[in-house]
């Protein structure tokens, strides 16, 4: 869904969660002349094809192998007070459309 929230319900969980960082997927798009363009002569933004999800899944990977680098590199102070909970949120349009290998499908409509 886009101009659903996304983006202001991160920020407001960014702010008010300890030791959160944020993954954004509009950060992994392909470059420009990569995207393909649609029957109506459009680029298909839209579409699982237009994103990188090895490099956003390798910045996944990065933050399981260690939040508090991760937190650290991205300009997230680690708070003492809860120096043993580390939240990651991934935000974007096509993440439930994305299938890791060998895990099970999410049926459509089974994420409101």
């Amino acid at each position: 869904m886009t101009n659903g929230g996304k983006t202001t319900l991160t920020a407001s969980l960014l702010r008010a969660l300890p030791n959160c960082c944020v993954i954004h997927q509009d950060d992994f798009y392909k470059p420009q002349d990569q995207i393909a363009v649609g029957e109506d002569g459009f680029k298909q933004w839209d579409v699982l094809e237009s994103l990188d999800m090895a490099a956003m899944l390798d910045t996944v990977q990065a933050w399981l192998s260690s939040p508090q680098k991760f937190a650290r590199a991205h300009g997230v102070g680690v708070q003492s007070e809860a120096s043993d909970t580390h939240i990651l949120l991934l935000e974007g349009l096509l993440l439930y459309s994305y299938n890791l290998p060998g895990r099970h499908e999410v049926p459509r409509g089974a994420v409101p």
